[in-house]
């Protein structure tokens, strides 16, 4: 059948992209993963010595997932199968696993490769397993969503997960400059462009090395020819990313500054300016995740008992950005900061926790006093396990006059709230518990 013989390698060089066009088809060629596809790594090893096994490649778009399987289909001793998660329902899956079947007995391996695995609904899957189980197949899977839980766990616990990284800045670079003198790229054209342009494209590609080259050629395409030289010009780079470069290193400086402003700019409870520094983040690139744990981390440092509905609000942005992810998250992102921004501030809670950390650290860690201890055992209750301890249900209002610090800490106030927000109705409560208590003694 033809679709079973058809690869997504197959295509007209005439009208594909730039950067299937220059797909690695060996180990000389390919760029990045080193702590995979470095001489003597592990899957480098598999697939020179054609020993592959069921396998998962897992990470995000552009880091090489597609191009180390035609790797291996150039390279095995088997007959090679790709699959649209897409397109193809059952029926075609069952037709091909007889197929493999089939072979298998003629001594023929096949090789199955599954891109956007995490597309396959769980009947999909399903079908897929016995003959994994059987070795009919050696299934290899591409998925940018966490296989943990996009792939079933049976078939995950028979393959080996393989986790791909984010192309580093320099390897873009290198893709790039690869593919203007590679004959199947822009080999065959002049092209004209600083090596400051190529580095502005690898930050903006993110990692990605096929947003990286759809840019390259997109540029190059549109810029204009003067003696048969294309000269690529900032302005012409900018237009193709469809957005102003935000020049950006999620390791260095910058990124230190720019959560800086965002995380000063809530506290100062300036909305406007933590959406610019939140957006300045997003649409560099950064990790929504990362924003999402600092402004978690914020809710309770910089607010806490003043409102705590904000750690709520957080923890909700946090999920969003989990469920949906980057670009439709950014709304629930600033929906998020302008809470922070707007809500009553208090760092209680924050000093609060430092001061007995401090205490927890210096001090000599006495032991829980007896009172505190519960006494699972005739022995413990004999020698003193719980003894004097007052069950505060018992008691008027639920609260007593018993000491839970130890010995040398008591008196000690850790948590001493502001008069802003709730945490001043809060403050009021406090008050009237240490009243009783005192009352109590």
């Amino acid at each position: 059948m033809d679709y079973m013989q058809r690869s997504i390698f197959d295509g007209d060089k005439i009208t594909i992209p730039l950067a299937d066009r220059v797909r690695p088809e060996n180990f000389d060629q390919f760029v990045g993963q080193e702590h995979l596809m470095a001489k003597g790594r592990l899957l480098r090893r598999l697939i020179e010595t054609d020993n592959i096994s069921s396998m998962i490649l897992w990470g995000p778009p552009g880091v090489g997932k597609t191009t180390i399987a035609r790797i291996i289909a150039n390279m095995t001793n088997a007959a090679f199968i790709t699959f649209s998660a897409v397109t193809s329902g059952i029926k075609e899956i069952k037709e091909i696993m007889k197929k493999a079947e089939e072979d298998k007995l003629r001594g023929k391996r096949t090789v199955l490769f599954i891109d956007e695995i995490h597309r396959f609904n769980k009947a999909q899957q399903d079908a897929f397993l016995p003959h994994v189980e059987k070795g009919n197949v050696i299934l290899i899977g591409a998925t940018t969503e966490n296989p943990s839980f996009q792939v079933n766990s049976a078939l995950l616990s028979r393959s080996r997960v393989f986790v791909l990284k984010p192309l580093e800045v320099g390897d873009i670079v290198k893709v790039i400059k690869n593919a203007m003198v590679d004959k199947r790229g822009l080999g065959d054209m002049k092209i004209s462009i600083s090596d400051e342009l190529v580095e502005m494209i690898a930050v903006y590609a993110n990692g990605d090395a096929r947003t990286a080259l759809n840019t390259l050629e997109m540029a190059v395409m549109a810029s204009k020819q003067e003696d048969g030289v294309r000269n690529v010009t900032k302005e012409i780079v900018e237009e193709s990313m469809q957005r102003k470069s935000l020049l950006y290193d999620k390791n260095g400086e910058e990124h230190y500054n720019l959560i800086s402003a965002l995380h000063k700019s809530m506290r100062n409870s300036d909305c406007d300016a933590s959406i610019y520094w939140l957006a300045r983040m997003l649409e560099a690139g950064e990790d929504p995740l990362y924003i999402a744990r600092r402004i978690v981390r914020f809710s309770s440092e910089d607010i806490g008992m003043a409102d705590p509905r904000a750690l709520q609000i957080a923890v909700s942005a946090y999920q969003a950005v989990t469920f949906i992810g980057m670009p439709e998250c950014s709304v629930n992102m600033a929906q998020a900061v302008v809470y922070m921004a707007l809500a009553p501030k208090s760092n209680a809670l924050y000093i609060g926790y430092n001061e007995a950390k401090a205490d927890a650290k210096n001090t000599i860690a006495e032991p829980v006093p007896l009172h505190l201890r519960n006494a699972p055992t005739k022995l413990m209750a004999q020698i003193g396990y719980g003894k004097g301890y007052k069950y505060a249900h018992d008691y008027e209002n639920s609260i007593t006059d018993m000491e839970c610090l130890p010995e040398n800490l008591r008196g000690r106030r850790y948590y001493k709230p502001t008069s802003y927000g709730m945490e001043k109705n809060y403050g009021e409560r406090l008050d009237y518990i240490r009243k009783l208590k005192n009352k109590g003694k």
